[in-house]
């Protein structure tokens, strides 16, 4: 059966395609010029920290916005890159860049085999099936003798971008995740309002409808699957580098629980409502680090308030409100 055009006619109150780009347009120029600002306003490292968890956190929404489709097993690529860098890095002695670049073939490896799985499913049991998967990725780093068990793979080399640019030097570092942070969210962007994206959302709205018109509905949720793994996997590497450590946190259940709870209280109708809940998770933690333990239970709290008082997300509310396309 061929595929039939797919027409999506604006909502009223909502904006074209056309004033979706022009909006966002502004947004990323403005997101441009607080990152030339970032280390200058913050400590660089913690900015790069937001700019990581951002990534992973807009990733997973690559997924759970346009397709509506929840990974409780998202920090399976955002950890197994963390360790594929960091051991390209340290044991094979790979320049950053190779580094990266192996760790999101692994990320999308593995995005490639479990999303082969995952995608036959749907609902809570798709949910499930990606926790089991996460979970096994847990436990192979656990036993593994290259990840360095409980201890993980410290003291990561920096080491020089193209063999030039040495990484040691924190600016410099930060320039290079701020760039491929840029060009990241760029093709998240460009994926999420392409035909692609238009797409999976019919398929989110009315599965069995896209299905009528000829769409094989299983390969698409599948590129989404690896495309979303392949960007966790980018966050994870740079995280590595940056912080010169992979561990087990990296590739716990928790750390899915995280990347959920950051979409979650940003907004995952909105494209940079994931960006925004990162940039409020991270800030909780560091700036409420002396409660300890406390920290998770304030965080259980502000993630009630939003589910409660913002359905859609603190920029996602925002956005309806002023009738912005975020």
């Amino acid at each position: 059966m061929g595929h039939q055009t797919m027409t999506f006619a604006a909502e009223p109150g909502k904006e074209t395609p056309l004033g979706i780009a022009k909006s966002h347009q502004l947004l990323f120029v403005l997101l441009a010029a607080l990152l030339c600002a970032g280390p200058f306003i913050a400590y660089p490292l913690l900015v790069i920290k937001v700019l990581c968890f951002g990534l992973f956190a807009m990733s997973l929404n690559l997924m759970l916005g346009n397709l509506g489709l929840l990974s409780f097993g998202h920090a399976a690529y955002f950890g197994i890159s963390s360790y594929a860098a960091a051991h390209a890095a340290k044991v094979w002695g790979l320049t950053p860049e190779l580094a990266l670049l192996f760790a999101v073939a692994v990320s999308l490896l593995l995005g490639a085999i479990f999303g082969a799985l995952s995608v036959r499913r749907s609902g809570i049991y798709f949910a499930m099936v990606t926790l089991a998967f996460a979970q096994m990725i847990y436990f192979f780093s656990l036993q593994a003798p290259f990840t360095g068990g409980e201890d993980g793979i410290q003291n990561v080399p920096r080491g020089a971008l193209f063999g030039v640019i040495s990484l040691q030097n924190d600016l410099n570092l930060y320039a290079m995740v701020a760039i491929l942070f840029l060009l990241a969210v760029l093709a998240i962007w460009r994926i999420t309002y392409s035909p692609l994206g238009q797409i999976l959302r019919a398929i989110r709205d009315n599965e069995p409808r896209t299905i009528s018109l000829g769409y094989r509905v299983e390969r698409y949720k599948w590129l989404t699957f690896v495309l979303a793994a392949g960007f966790a996997g980018l966050a994870g590497g740079l995280k590595a580098i940056s912080f010169q450590l992979a561990s087990l946190t990296d590739v716990y259940w928790g750390m899915s629980g995280e990347v959920v709870l950051m979409v979650m209280i940003g907004g995952m109708a909105s494209f940079f409502g994931p960006l925004i809940g990162a940039l409020l998770v991270i800030w909780m933690q560091n700036e409420l680090a002396a409660f300890g333990a406390w920290v998770t239970i304030m965080q259980g709290v502000v993630f009630m308030l939003c589910v409660l008082l913002f359905r859609q997300g603190l920029l996602g509310t925002i956005a309806e409100k002023l009738r912005l396309r975020l």
